[in-house]
């Protein structure tokens, strides 16, 4: 592991699920390869993407169902293929590919039962093993939540909401085919996520990924380990995670996560998050942590509330549990998503711990000359952006402006030839931050019909994907030239 602070680099953010190729949704197949391959090519050597956990019916990487496990939606069913465990020449995905990517799941599961060698059988047997701290409880959640009709497990019968040793141990029986092939489905992911790490670090990618600082309350951990979180006797909330009122929204945000037994974990020595960090850097070369201000006090919310207007702000043992984190992971590959109001005691504690914040380019214009995200006001110890996965594309942004405020855009950036978004790409690439993101979006020069989320709203989001026609021969090269002028190789 090295610290993003090391050296100045270049990156790209894009999800695997926007990858071309694959039925319904991107994934670990050929076209991830592929996007190594445009990555080598343009001098850029950070692949920043979005959380990579399964997923509820919204498709929200940061209302994850585990946060130890792969989404199974993202297993390549070509390399499954390749690998000789699922027949060629399938039908095309109907309009609902998560059942077809499930099913053909399930059809690989039963060529593996048939035609696997012995290496691959005690590869699988190695993997079940070396993670049944997590899968276990995984991949029964899993079965009883298909077997319960995808409901909460709140809606459970009251013996399995609670986790009755009797009654978990008929279910481990009735369901144990099911519960094989959950496991199958969590080894091939790592499997396929392990053989794409490898090539991109072979060609020099650092695979930078993110971590939601909260937890779905309909999740693996929430219900096997209720011990850690707020909840009450029969499971349900007593307090809930989100933001107050501010600037942006005057009922603030009421995000619905359980809040986090502080003392409990302190008591652990934080074990829980030792081993949630060690899943990500096993994964990953750096970590962004989302929320990063919630470590040093977090907006607490009674969970009969409906907004987030009567909350209170609540002391968290941050300091302690990065020390923690740092005694185990050193260096600590992290950086901290600093975004919106910072208080300086959270800016003390990223600055302890030497964690990168992170610039918003769009966030820098419509004020005054000290607005922090400003170019000439940046810093070294930064990730610089144009934009987020929950932004707009820059060119949509820019187009979006009022025309007062997308003059001091061309003023600031010296009345650039070129046209949006790549100004502001430029921009981040000169900054010092020592870390420049761009969006594949923004690379694309797509509108704001190519944006990936939009905070606040349920439907439409997260399905973006690009596709190689859009990618012209000159991208690379344009690319490269401009790592290589702003030192960025």
């Amino acid at each position: 592991m090295s610290s993003p602070l090391q050296q100045r680099r270049a990156g790209v953010l894009l999800h695997p699920t926007s990858l071309p190729g694959g039925a319904g949704s991107g994934d670990l197949g050929p076209d991830a390869y592929h996007f190594v391959d445009f990555l080598c090519r343009a001098g850029i050597s950070v692949w920043q993407m979005l959380p990579l956990v399964p997923t509820h019916g919204d498709l929200s990487p940061y209302q994850g169902l585990s946060v130890h496990a792969g989404n199974p939606l993202l297993i390549s069913l070509a390399l499954l293929q390749e690998w000789g465990w699922l027949e060629a020449g399938m039908e095309p995905a109907p309009d609902n590919f998560i059942d077809y990517r499930l099913a053909m799941l399930k059809q690989a599961h039963q060529g593996f039962l048939a035609g696997a060698d012995d290496g691959a059988r005690a590869e699988l047997q190695e993997f079940v093993s070396g993670n049944a701290h997590w899968l276990q409880d995984y991949a029964l959640f899993q079965v009883l939540r298909q077997d319960q009709g995808h409901g909460h497990w709140l809606e459970w019968p009251e013996a399995l909401r609670d986790r009755d040793p009797a009654a978990l141990a008929k279910a481990e029986k009735t369901l144990n085919d099911s519960i094989d092939l959950i496991r199958f489905e969590q080894f091939v992911f790592f499997r396929q996520w392990q053989f794409l790490h490898d090539y991109a670090h072979r060609h020099g990618v650092i695979m930078f990924g993110d971590m939601p600082i909260f937890v779905a309350h309909d999740s693996a951990e929430v219900w096997a380990h209720r011990e850690y979180f707020t909840l009450d006797e029969h499971g349900r909330a007593e307090v809930v995670a989100g933001v107050p009122p501010d600037y942006f929204s005057a009922t603030g945000q009421r995000w619905g996560n359980p809040h986090y037994r502080w003392d409990r974990m302190a008591g652990e020595g934080f074990k829980w998050w030792k081993a949630r960090m060690k899943t990500q850097l096993h994964m990953f070369d750096w970590v962004r942590i989302d929320h990063f201000r919630g470590f040093q006090a977090y907006w607490e919310i009674p969970a009969d509330e409906e907004t987030a207007i009567n909350g209170r702000w609540v002391e968290a043992p941050g300091d302690a549990l990065f020390q923690a984190l740092h005694e185990e992971f050193d260096p600590l590959p992290l950086v901290a998503e600093d975004l919106g109001t910072i208080t300086p005691e959270v800016e003390a504690l990223r600055k302890k711990y030497a964690l990168p914040g992170m610039k918003i380019l769009q966030f820098a214009f419509g004020g005054e000359a000290d607005n922090p995200y400003l170019p000439h006001n940046q810093t070294e110890d930064s990730v610089v952006y144009t934009g987020t996965h929950d932004n707009d594309t820059t060119l949509g942004w820019y187009q979006s402006l009022p025309e007062e405020t997308r003059q001091q855009v061309v003023e600031y950036l010296g009345y650039p030839g070129e046209e949006m978004p790549w100004p502001l790409i430029r921009s981040a690439l000169a900054s010092v931050a020592c870390l420049a993101i761009v969006p594949m979006q923004d690379l694309l020069a797509l509108g704001s019909e190519a944006r990936m989320n939009t905070p606040g709203t349920m439907e439409g989001n997260w399905r973006w994907r690009f596709d190689w026609q859009r990618v012209s021969d000159e991208l690379a090269p344009r690319l490269r030239r401009l790592v290589r002028q702003y030192g960025r190789d």
